[in-house]
């Protein structure tokens, strides 16, 4: 039986590229090379599709951070819309183009803005090629914080309390020390308590989130909106919970089947057992291996783990998600769970939470890439 031909793609214009890498040298590793022919299509920073670049297998996150950068070997991609999924080109050096071949299916191993966000969905559906994850209006919604909360509270699933402000007009010459009366008055107007927690709206990994402690400061309020709008000019101020923060792998590879959801799991910041006050940022998650690791199931009673499950699916289905999600959550001392966010293309590397998850749940690394990706075959 021929071999499916599956494009992988990684790395893209995000902040969140080099997680892309690592996560896409893992996928292309477990990869069932039985059953799969991949095509391996780097996105680089500039936005430039390109095949017969460096090999991403090799890339480890232990010798720094990976970048797709062209070589003298890369070519780049062209496609043609009409042709579907036979519409993948190189382009080589005489400007002639050479196919790619049939293309049965995408993975598209691509986190944040231009890869997570609806955009590069809608060009697949535009081409009428079948690729693994949610479609455009999941990847779009959960992309963007507010919405998610939006989508979220509207069916009845708890969210953190929180505002969401609009900084393109802001003052960005004094680093919103203009504004910042402005903002902290929105802040005690919606009753917020403290610490907050202020994030850009559309970004992933951590990128631009700071902890605000101290409540009636004014000019840390403003600094911390500042650093966000590097990333987004949406910027939510949320309230901070005292809870846990427990996360749950959704998977549903075939469109119109229920979701099933994992043993949920906690990634456990080491470093606040000496006291440091920690919060769960890039270097936590990539850089430093000594800050955390991960728990799976979480040690939490069985009733609240399947609480945190069926919220988790609840959740997804709210947003019209498919294939396959992480939805992060807030369990309170006393049980009760809210929905923190939605990664519709999560971390993918062998030690993400999300394989883990699937793991402990009794689903292989390399099965789990094979289910999604036969999901979506025709």
């Amino acid at each position: 039986m021929a071999k499916q031909r599956i494009v992988v793609m990684y790395g893209g214009k995000a902040d969140e590229h080099s997680i892309s890498c690592i996560s896409a040298a893992g996928v292309l590793r477990a990869l069932d090379t039985d059953k799969f022919e991949a095509i391996e299509v780097g996105i680089t920073k500039n936005g430039e599709w390109i095949v017969d670049g460096e090999d991403p297998r090799k890339w480890n996150m232990s010798e720094g951070l990976p970048v797709v950068e062209k070589t003298d070997s890369s070519k780049d991609v062209v496609l043609d819309v009409a042709l579907g999924q036979d519409g993948f080109f190189a382009r080589e050096d005489d400007g002639t183009l050479t196919s790619l071949g049939h293309v049965d299916a995408v993975l598209p191993v691509l986190h944040g803005p231009y890869g997570e966000d609806g955009t590069i969905q809608g060009l697949f559906e535009m081409m009428n090629v079948p690729y693994v994850g949610c479609g455009v209006l999941a990847s779009a919604a959960c992309m963007d914080k507010h919405y998610t909360k939006v989508l979220l509270a509207a069916a009845g699933i708890p969210v953190a309390p929180g505002i969401t402000l609009d900084v393109r007009d802001y003052d960005a010459a004094s680093e919103f020390a203009a504004e910042a009366d402005e903002m902290l008055a929105a802040v005690q107007q919606a009753g917020l308590q403290y610490p907050l927690f202020v994030k850009p709206s559309r970004a992933g990994s951590s990128f631009g989130v700071t902890k605000v402690e101290h409540e009636g400061d004014a000019a840390e309020l403003a600094a911390a909106v500042f650093e966000a709008s590097h990333h987004d000019w949406r910027v939510l101020v949320e309230q901070g919970i005292d809870a846990r923060e427990i996360e749950c792998a959704v998977l549903c590879p075939k469109a119109g089947e229920a979701p099933q959801a994992s043993w949920p799991g906690e990634i456990v910041l080491d470093k606040r057992a000496e006291g440091d006050d920690q919060f769960y940022d890039f270097d936590s998650k990539y850089v430093n291996s000594d800050a955390s690791h991960v728990e799976v199931p979480a040690s939490l009673p069985e009733e609240t783990l399947n609480r945190v499950r069926e919220t988790a699916k609840k959740a997804f289905i709210a947003v019209d998600g498919a294939g396959l999600s992480r939805v992060d959550t807030f369990v309170t001392a006393d049980g009760e769970v809210m929905v923190n966010e939605i990664n519709t293309m999560p971390g993918f590397t062998p030690i993400s939470m999300y394989p883990k998850a699937w793991e402990a749940t009794g689903v292989s690394y390399t099965d789990l890439i094979t289910t999604l990706i036969e999901g979506v075959l025709r």
